[in-house]
């Protein structure tokens, strides 16, 4: 089964990064869209599906938490895993994050053994 993957970071760099961790592990990957924020990514999700989140919390208009808040509150996208990637490793943000829905959190900066470990977590890999 191939993947659709939306990541959603306001630094082109980092979103340029994680497509090509992506694209170094072994998960097949239909496609991959980038937003450059929460509202961008709501505007793409109101049409489209995927399959699996990536998102940092810090970006303008609307930040990671706010976005993660309406995905995982509609009807249409809850089902969506959303995987926060972000330099803020407190506790506390975690615990909330966790406690929204997010499904798994990696701290910047990230290696592709922890991006592999984590899509093979989240997503129906060996599913027939």
């Amino acid at each position: 089964m191939a993947f659709k993957i939306l990541i959603v970071d306001d630094s082109t760099i980092t979103r340029k990064v994680l497509r090509k961790t992506i694209d170094m592990i072994d998960i097949e990957v239909d496609e991959i869209i980038e937003a450059g924020d929460g509202e961008e990514a709501l505007d793409f999700l109101c049409s489209n599906q995927v399959d699996l989140i990536l998102a940092d919390i810090n970006m303008p208009r609307m930040n990671g938490m706010e976005m993660t808040a309406v995905i995982l509150g509609n009807e249409k996208t809850c089902h969506v895993p959303v995987v926060i990637i972000t330099t803020h490793a407190d506790d506390i943000r975690i615990k909330e994050l966790r406690s929204q829905g997010v499904k798994e959190y990696i701290h910047k900066p990230f290696t592709p053994e922890v991006i592999r470990d984590v899509l093979q977590q989240v997503l129906p890999i060996n599913s027939p």
